[in-house]
C-alpha cells in the first residue's frame, strides 16, 4: 500500500479504540473524532512549505518561520467529513474551507454529487480532503476528480478508518495522491460498511440513529 500513512500515534489509537465501542455516546463520539482530528492534522501539515517573516520579541528583532494558511483548504466530504474539519480548523485557524456534497446510492454504492463549493484560485492552494472513512473508495474518488479540475498545487486525503478495498480504489484512480488513515481494517461488508469499523460514523456523529 504505497503512499498510505498509517497514523500509529499511542494517543490517536487509543482514541480510536474509545470511539469503536457501540455504548459511546454521540458526545463522546464527536469530542473524541475532534481530538483525533488536531493529532492527525499534525502528521498531515508535516511538509507543508514555510516562510520567513520579521517578528519583535521582548529583547530583540528576528527571522521567525510561519505558515501560510491561507494556502490551505481543507475540503469537507459532507456529512461526515465536518466531524474531521472541525479539528483540523482548530490546529490550522486560517485555512480556507470547501464542501463537497456526496451521497451514497444504496443499489449501486457509487457516489452521486449534490453539492459542490471551494474557494476562488484554487490552482495556488494544498488542499487536505477529510471524509471519516475510506470504504468502498466510490465517494473518495469522485471528490478528487471533480478537485482536480481545478489544479489545485497538491492534493491529499485524511480518513479515519479504511481498508484494503477503498485503498485499492483509491489508489488505482488516483495514485498520486497520498492516504493518511488510524487504521486499514479487515474488509468490507456486502453493505459497503467496513469490518469491524465503527459503524456509520455520519450517524455517530450527529446522532441520526
Amino acid at each position: 500500500m504505497s503512499n498510505v500513512h498509517l497514523v500509529s500515534h499511542p494517543l490517536v489509537q487509543h482514541k480510536l479504540t474509545l470511539m469503536r465501542r457501540k455504548d459511546a455516546s454521540t458526545n463522546s463520539f464527536r469530542r473524541l473524532l475532534n481530538e483525533i482530528s488536531m493529532l492527525m492534522a499534525y502528521e498531515v501539515t508535516r511538509d507543508m512549505p514555510m516562510q520567513d517573516i520579521e517578528v519583535e520579541t521582548p529583547l530583540e528583532t528576528m527571522q521567525a518561520k510561519v505558515i501560510d494558511g491561507k494556502k490551505l483548504v481543507l475540503v469537507s466530504i459532507l456529512r461526515a467529513g465536518t466531524g474531521i474539519l472541525d479539528g483540523m480548523l482548530t490546529v490550522v485557524p486560517g485555512a480556507r474551507v470547501g464542501h463537497i456534497g456526496l451521497y451514497r446510492d444504496p443499489k449501486t454504492l457509487t457516489a452521486v454529487e449534490y453539492y459542490f463549493k471551494m474557494p476562488g484560485e484554487m490552482e495556488n492552494r494544498d488542499v487536505i480532503v477529510v471524509d471519516p472513512m475510506l470504504a468502498t473508495g466510490n465517494s473518495a474518488v469522485a471528490a478528487v476528480e471533480r478537485l482536480k479540475e481545478l489544479n489545485p498545487k497538491s492534493i491529499k486525503f485524511v480518513c479515519l478508518l479504511t481498508c484494503p478495498e477503498g485503498v485499492a480504489t483509491m489508489q488505482k484512480a488516483h495514485p498520486d495522491v497520498p492516504i493518511y488513515t488510524a487504521a486499514i481494517d479487515r474488509e468490507l461488508n456486502s453493505h459497503g460498511y467496513i469490518l469491524p469499523g465503527l459503524g456509520d460514523a455520519g450517524d455517530r456523529i450527529f446522532g441520526t440513529k
